[in-house]
């Protein structure tokens, strides 16, 4: 029995991480899983019925001296535990892993999909000492491309893939019916370390499309930030675990969530991103240009999103169209969440492979 250490600081770190801790712990491991307090995370880990260490609590402070102070407490916490629960493995997207793992002496695993311009200080603080960086194919690493382990994929594969994914009406049918058309709207805190300076949807044009929307079906609006009164009475409550089977049947996704446009993409439901990193992802760019499922507009554009909304909104066979696209993507990517477990089992033999044969993915479909 091995021991594999998991680290989440996202509601989509659960997701993408939880097909491979459960196959882990199917054959016998144990998986220890440690979590920073953001947004729902808590909560889908309480759902689901897993414990975990809960360490450095979240903080909207942006200032230098807040972050440095944040990641030496933090670091000092996970350090208690690595020594406590003696993983062979530190696994996740959260950079003290990198330097736990340097002090024991233990791999550390980094899934990642920004590109190195967007994530440039996390990238220069943590990258240098992580063990493998796990991206996806279109992910430019900038100067640590030597550390990438690329896939044909993306990391919201590894829980939203038809292997691992079927949506179900009927957990839309605990909160509305589903056949009556309906429109998903998602506003973000945008306060992340790569966040700084950037701008997502504000409340007037949050108020304009929602009434752009409403003559052709019902508008849910969820939300990490606080929202205005005159919007509370589109907010969906929701539990978290729901939300990917409300995104799927969703006519139509608009938000400044990075996260939520993949996630529809992956869905097949058409998705509207309005926010500052429009044109810089390389994710979100192959899904919009070669595969036409996402759509991105800067801040200073609101009227291109307002007509892309009633393009979109009057397209003839409008889910059918996404449907194709979507398989289209899906015969071109591998089962990530396959791909994911094989390469933490037989690490490090599985990284020198796909250094030598990066062909062997294509088993994983």
């Amino acid at each position: 029995m091995k021991t594999y250490l998991f680290s989440l600081c996202h509601p989509a770190h659960y997701h993408m991480f939880k097909n491979m801790m459960q196959a882990l712990s199917d054959a016998g491991n144990k998986v220890v899983v440690v979590v920073r307090p953001k947004d729902v995370l808590e909560k889908l880990c309480d759902e689901a019925g897993l414990s975990y260490y809960s360490i450095g609590h979240y903080s909207d402070n942006h200032g230098l001296r807040g972050k440095a102070s944040l990641l030496f407490r933090r670091c000092n916490e996970m350090a208690k535990i690595v020594k406590k629960e003696k993983p062979c493995m530190l696994i996740g997207s959260d950079g003290i892993l990198a330097y736990v793992g340097r002090w024991f002496h233990l791999p550390s695993i980094e899934f990642d999909d920004d590109d190195y311009e967007v994530i440039k200080l996390y990238a220069h603080v943590f990258f240098p000492f992580y063990s493998d960086i796990v991206a996806p194919r279109v992910t430019d690493l900038g100067r640590w491309k030597k550390k990438k382990t690329e896939y044909e994929g993306y990391q919201k594969l590894a829980y939203l893939h038809p292997n691992h994914f079927i949506p179900d009406k009927s957990v839309v049918e605990k909160y509305f019916s589903p056949d009556t058309p309906y429109f998903l709207l998602r506003f973000a805190r945008l306060t992340a370390h790569h966040d700084v300076g950037i701008k997502g949807i504000n409340s007037n044009e949050a108020l304009h499309l929602v009434e752009m929307l409403k003559p052709y079906g019902n508008v849910y609006i969820t939300v990490e930030r606080e929202l205005e009164p005159q919007l509370e009475p589109y907010r969906l409550h929701i539990h978290p675990s729901d939300m990917h089977h409300v995104l799927a049947f969703a006519r139509l996704f608009v938000g400044d969530s990075q996260s939520m446009a993949v996630e529809a993409a992956m869905l097949g439901t058409p998705s509207l991103r309005f926010n500052d990193f429009a044109g810089k992802i390389s994710v979100l760019e192959e899904l919009e240009h070669k595969y036409e499922l996402t759509f991105a507009f800067p801040t200073s554009q609101p009227q291109r999103l307002y007509d892309k909304v009633e393009e979109l909104i009057m397209m003839p066979n409008l889910t059918e169209t996404f449907q194709q696209r979507r398989q289209k993507m899906l015969l071109e990517k591998i089962d990530v969440a396959a791909f994911f477990n094989w390469f933490i089992e037989n690490y490090p033999e599985s990284r020198k492979i796909m250094r030598e044969n990066p062909d062997y993915q294509r088993r994983f479909r």
